[in-house]
């Protein structure tokens, strides 16, 4: 076949609540298409505001390579016939990206779109846009140019503007509408890449014609601030979830009745509740049985556990299958008896899945019943079995907590073992700070009575230990007065216990006495009150005899002020990346702002992570967190391409919070069960609440990039959802007011060394707290979901920041470049213009404010229409990933202390004392610069000194005299002169002040 018989199919199927124009309440309506140079019309449809037309038209493609550049322009115009005339109703505009293949083109409904600012439209354009290379169609016959209608035929006729290159220049509402995405990994693999890069082009052969399904068509997005890769950038889909397509942000309604779970694509289960079973017969020797039950469907076999010499067993558990891998129409629930040699058949139950009935919440739950059980020959026995069965979906209250045929274990597939693979909903403790005043102590007895008690105190909670200073106790009474600082989390199973120790010698320190204190006892505040303080009594750890321990019961005593401080923020992750920042005590949290969902859609193109069977392969799941609460998906085993489809959501409090989403390899499932074997790490992606728009849906594919010791790596692409809807909107402004953290941050503020060490206390505990969940959120993963090791030395983000610092203050240079052009007369009239500028706001003073925020406010609406439309994510290029010394790298990843060799340390350390001297030298130099601003008047050179008081007085006499505004216009016309008028030595003032002392000469 020809690329020739190439066409583009239009049908134009109706249009709905069109705005009235003929000054009766209705429209003539007809549509005008525009595509590659041709243009077509239909018919009129007179006085509807629902007009269905029905049309078909084809347009011929003058050159497929190009499509890509290519756009279809949909005019709907209301005819006037009156004048012969048409006023217009709106607009249409689809990219050539977004054309498919005919099998699968499906009507979308598109809004209508303004062609100005001024404009007035309303309503919808139902259209199917295809690709078909049917030699027997012909294409369509174009209207001829009409002189009226020459007002859209540059945007026809210059398709180069509507590149993808050019994003930016495109309108606002561009569509792109793609193919239904659920298609299997090998026909993804046997299709053409979803990203067309600019040196790409789309080649529309026979085979990418044919009824199989396309992948979808990605748009590339581009970072403003840093371009990068196109295979690590993010990428816009138009998937079709629950509620319809999405696209541009905009759901498109579709017939389908909207789900609870519309961010994500709907799945059928067939679920299968095995409740328990009552009157079994005996089976072994014994007179009893060990009795299981297996739910089997085709090739697919859920079993639960076998209850140990049971007649009457209770199971409770929900088996899930995945409707659209079923390959058989009969249900089989199998009743067996656990047996050493060989399992024995109790019996069975059969269903016909075709009549199975349908539930979808918020139907209530369907009731289980009984069923006799068959044996082999299909004869009925007396056993009986509860079961309850359905088809649902992801939205069934039964679906969290069920064994999944798509996640199932090809190693086990019991029941127990689907409690490592099953998805989960985590709250992560409550956490306090545990603030602990050590005031003094009274009376101590030390065990050595000839010398003076070394007394420090030594606290600790858990295996979180803080020591005070050591202190002589000449008296018998040392003082402290030391805060110990400790992170606890509720419900509070440690006790908080202080021992005062002597140090007897170096390395041997002897306790005097102890005093344990249950957290649940110690009070709670919430702001920065006085706690009162109390006398504990010391009780030595071994007492030698009753006699004596009655005698020193009360002889020693420890002073205290313990509290738990609520007013705080307990900071449990990177500053940077905070998903919560609101204080401990609840009665401080402020009405939340709004509602953010997430849908985690599905995975691809990931790298295998195991070896099973001789093929690599990955047991997939994603985690997700923001606040307190952390969800996992559960794990899609076996799976490269795996299909989550979970939605999830979240109450925003701020929207300077972050959201974190991480996919991880589940490395507990195999032969060995649990090893130990740590969860492997595939990537994240990190998404701050404020740089969404409220109400917009966000659909990207997202990179899943990792830093490796042998370079930055993409691990595939995850497929997220996103909305966030705003509740309050005015409490949303109020709170870009409010300060980021709680008052008790500001009024007593912590040290940086004291957050670190909090921060990392605080990540122990929420990682051995998820760790005890079944399935347990294993430590290596709350950490890297919390960026634990993003305080460590790294040399590649000490450049990055450094070019971060850079770029900031790269709009400064660039003014000082151009006041420096000025200065140097490169442009004659710009300088000109510039001293009439400066004359003027000379004269006027009251003008400058009002000039610079008019003038910040008209480059804020400028910019407004280049805003980005897509979230933040994570650029190699700013992150300075992309051409890093492996050397870096190793150091990087090198662990804390250094388990590298003496060698290799020594290098490094002679690396960095290379630059850390050159920051030396900038630092000193700075140092220098204050030091001679004030020697000025320190008369450490009196002559210097004498000059410089000499011209104050001077200049504060011809300052007095002299209107403001003459010096101010002399002092700019002079720094602006002309270079006829410079010399190329330092000025004066310049040659005065580098001529002035510093304290570079007390140095050593």
């Amino acid at each position: 076949m020809a690329m020739h018989n190439l066409k583009l199919g239009v049908d134009v199927v109706s249009a709905h609540n069109l705005l009235p124009k003929d000054g009766q309440g209705s429209s003539s309506a007809f549509v005008e298409l525009y595509f590659d140079g041709q243009r077509f019309r239909t018919t009129t449809k007179e006085k509807d505001l629902d007009p269905v037309w029905n049309e078909s038209f084809y347009f011929n493609i003058s050159d497929p390579s190009n499509l890509h550049n290519l756009t279809l322009d949909a005019y709907i115009y209301n005819s006037v016939r009156a004048t012969q005339s048409r006023s217009f109703l709106g607009k249409v505009c689809l990219n050539g990206t977004s054309f498919v293949p005919y099998p699968d083109a499906v009507v979308l409904h598109y809004p209508l779109e303004k062609r100005g600012i001024f404009s007035r439209v309303r309503g919808e354009l139902g259209l199917k846009v295809y690709i078909t290379d049917d030699p027997s169609i012909k294409s369509s016959h174009p209207l001829q140019e009409a002189k009226d209608t020459q007002i859209h035929t540059e945007s026809v006729q210059d398709p180069v503007s509507y590149t993808s290159s050019n994003a930016k220049t495109e309108s606002r509402h561009t569509f792109h509408h793609l193919p239904n995405p659920n298609h299997t990994q090998q026909q993804q693999q046997q299709h053409s890449p979803a990203v067309l890069a600019p040196h790409q082009v789309t080649k529309y052969g026979v085979d990418e014609m044919k009824a199989e399904p396309q992948p979808p068509k990605l748009v590339r997005m581009y970072s403003a601030a840093s371009a990068q890769p196109v295979d690590y950038a993010l990428k816009e889909t138009s998937p079709f979830l629950g509620g319809g397509r999405v696209v541009g942000g905009r759901v498109i309604r579709t017939d389908k009745t909207v789900s609870t779970y519309d961010l994500v694509e709907q799945m059928h289960f067939l679920f299968v509740r095995v409740v328990k079973a009552r009157d079994l017969p005996a089976m072994d020797i014994t007179g009893s049985l060990d009795p299981y039950v297996e739910v089997k469907i085709g090739n697919y076999k859920g079993v639960t556990k076998h209850m140990e010499k049971q007649q009457n067993p209770i199971w409770n558990v929900v088996f899930a299958f995945s409707r659209e891998r079923m390959q058989a129409s009969v249900l089989e629930v199998v009743v067996k008896d656990k047996d050493l040699v060989k399992d024995d058949f109790v019996g069975i139950v059969r269903f016909d899945l075709n009549e199975v009935p349908m539930r979808v919440p918020p139907d209530s739950p369907l009731a289980p019943e009984w069923y006799r059980l068959q044996d082999k020959k299909g004869e009925k026995i007396k056993s009986e079995l509860m079961l309850a069965v359905w088809i649902g979906t992801q939205a069934d209250e039964a679906f969290p907590d069920a064994w999944h045929s798509d996640a199932a274990s090809p190693i086990d597939s019991s029941a127990a073992a689907s409690a490592l693979i099953r998805s989960k909903v985590y709250h992560a403790p409550r956490l306090w700070y545990v603030r602990v005043n050590v005031v003094e102590a009274q009376d101590l007895v030390p065990t050595d009575k000839n010398r003076f008690p070394d007394v420090y105190v030594k606290a600790h909670i858990g295996s979180q230990v803080m020591k005070t200073k050591a202190v002589q106790a000449r008296t018998l009474n040392p003082m402290w007065n030391e805060d110990l600082l400790f992170v606890a989390a509720e419900p509070f199973e440690d006790h908080l216990i202080l021992t005062v120790e002597d140090r007897v010698g170096p390395g041997k320190d002897e306790i005097i006495g102890r005093v344990i204190i249950p957290l649940s006892m110690v009070e709670k505040r919430a702001d920065d009150r006085i706690i009162h303080s109390r006398w504990f009594n010391l009780e030595k750890p071994v007492a030698v005899d009753v006699d004596q321990l009655k005698k020193e019961k009360f002889s020693m005593r420890l002073h205290l002020r313990v509290c738990l401080d609520g007013g705080y923020h307990v900071l449990d992750e990177s500053t940077h990346y905070s998903s919560d920042l609101r204080p401990t005590a609840k009665q401080l949290w402020k009405p939340s702002i709004g509602v953010l969902e997430l849908g985690i859609l599905n995975a691809v193109g990931l790298h295998p992570m195991k070896t099973r069977d001789g093929k690599g392969t990955s047991d997939t799941y994603c985690v997700a967190k923001y606040g307190h609460k952390w969800v996992r998906t559960r794990t899609m085993v076996d799976n490269l391409s795996p299909k989550y489809n979970e939605q999830y959501t979240w109450e925003v409090s701020d929207p300077a919070t972050v959201l974190t989403v991480g996919v991880f390899d589940n490395s507990q499932l195999g032969e060995k069960g649990s090893n130990g074997n740590k969860d492997l790490k595939i990537g994240k992606v990190r998404i701050r609440i404020s740089t969404l728009e409220t109400g917009r849906v966000y659909t990207h594919s997202y990179p899943l990039l990792v830093l490796h010791p042998t370079g930055v790596k993409k691990m595939g692409e995850v497929h997220l959802a996103i909305r966030f809807s705003c509740t309050s909107f005015v409490n949303m402004l109020y709170i870009y007011s409010r300060p980021l953290l709680p008052k008790m941050h500001y009024v007593r503020p912590f040290s940086v060394m004291q957050l670190d060490m909090l921060r990392h206390q605080a990540v122990n505990i929420v990682a051995a707290r998820l760790g005890r969940a079944e399935p347990p959120l294993r430590k290596e993963v709350v950490e890297y979901m919390s960026d634990v090791d993003s305080h460590l030395w790294s040399m590649r983000r000490s450049k990055a920041n450094f070019f971060r610092l850079m770029s900031v203050f790269s709009g400064l240079f660039a003014v000082g470049k151009w006041f420096g052009d000025i200065c140097m007369w490169r442009n004659p009239i710009t300088t000109v213009l510039v001293h009439v500028l400066f004359i003027m706001l000379v004269c006027f003073p009251e003008l400058i404010l009002p000039t610079v925020f008019l003038y910040m406010f008209l480059i804020g609406i400028w910019n407004f229409r280049y805003r980005p439309r897509y979230p933040p994510h994570m650029n190699t290029k700013i992150s300075q990933a992309e051409a890093v010394h492996p050397d870096e790298l190793d150091e990087e990843f090198d662990t804390f202390p250094t388990s590298r060799s003496p060698d290799l340390v020594r290098m490094r350390y002679d690396r960095l004392r290379s630059v850390a001297g050159r920051i030396q030298t900038v630092v000193g130099d700075i140092a220098t610069q204050g030091e001679r601003i004030q020697s000025l008047l320190s008369w450490r050179d009196p002559r210097a000194t004498a000059i410089f008081v000499t011209f104050c007085l001077v200049a504060a006499i011809v300052l007095y005299v002299t209107p403001f505004q003459v010096i101010a216009g002399l002092a700019g016309v002079y720094m602006m002169r002309h270079p006829r008028f410079r010399y190329r030595l330092p000025s004066v003032p310049i040659n005065f002040f580098r001529r002035l002392p510093a304290r570079t000469d007390s140095m050593l």
